[in-house]
């Protein structure tokens, strides 16, 4: 089974900007997760796919080779991740190279690490379509997220008879950290499509990188642990 590392990282930000690069604790945010990637993957089979030569330049400084820059047109606010997935697949095939199976890895998710990974790839079966990273959310529909109808009246997201919190059934929030991808069944039914099962990761190594305090938190947590 050959797994491509996917690591995809563009130039523009306007939450924060210049993040993939931003120092966390004394080192670039991207570094984090090449270094989790390392855990479990030889260099060649590690890609970071940017559009931005100065990321280029910083990862390459690390010693990961930077196969290619991604088209600008893939690279706006509006590309998604299946174009990224779908680009670095045609790319590496048409140098030769086939991948079983793709592990799409967010920088922004620093607190994940090589034994999250290698937890993750263990549970790869024969029916594996997909294998996304989650925590148990705060925000449970059952109990505390709310919709509004035409007039104005909120109602509960999910319906349930539920007067406490910990009675609601459990419910999973996508934490953006590991996508693990196989490559046949992506090509027949699109990212969509796949039928998920789910990595359980805790609410700390869960944090991802979206805005200042998020990089505040994050950075916190590091030093932290490092005391």
């Amino acid at each position: 089974m050959r797994t491509l590392f996917l690591i995809p990282a563009r130039g523009g930000s306007k939450g924060l900007p210049g993040k993939n690069i931003k120092s966390l604790n004394g080192k670039p945010l991207i570094l984090y997760t090449i270094e989790a990637a390392r855990e479990v993957s030889d260099a060649a089979d590690i890609c970071v796919s940017t559009d931005d030569v100065e990321i280029k330049n910083v990862v390459e400084q690390y010693g990961l080779k930077v196969p290619f820059l991604r088209p600008s047109e893939i690279a706006t606010d509006f590309a998604t991740s299946e174009q990224v997935v779908e680009h670095a697949l045609q790319v590496y095939e048409e140098n030769g190279l086939v991948y079983d199976y793709i592990v799409l890895l967010q920088p922004t998710s620093p607190l994940r690490t090589g034994q999250h990974l290698k937890e993750a790839l263990r549970l790869i079966d024969e029916g594996t379509e997909m294998i996304v990273s989650v925590k148990e959310t705060d925000a449970n529909p059952y109990y505390v997220l709310m919709e509004e109808d035409s007039e104005g009246v909120l109602y509960k997201s999910k319906t349930g008879l539920f007067h406490r919190r910990q009675d609601c059934p459990k419910v999973y929030e996508l934490n953006g950290a590991i996508y693990i991808i196989e490559v046949k069944k992506f090509k027949e039914v699109g990212l969509a499509q796949l039928k998920k099962k789910k990595y359980l990761m805790d609410k700390v190594s869960s944090i991802d990188i979206d805005d200042e305090l998020d990089f505040t938190l994050a950075e916190l947590v590091i030093t932290r642990k490092g005391e």
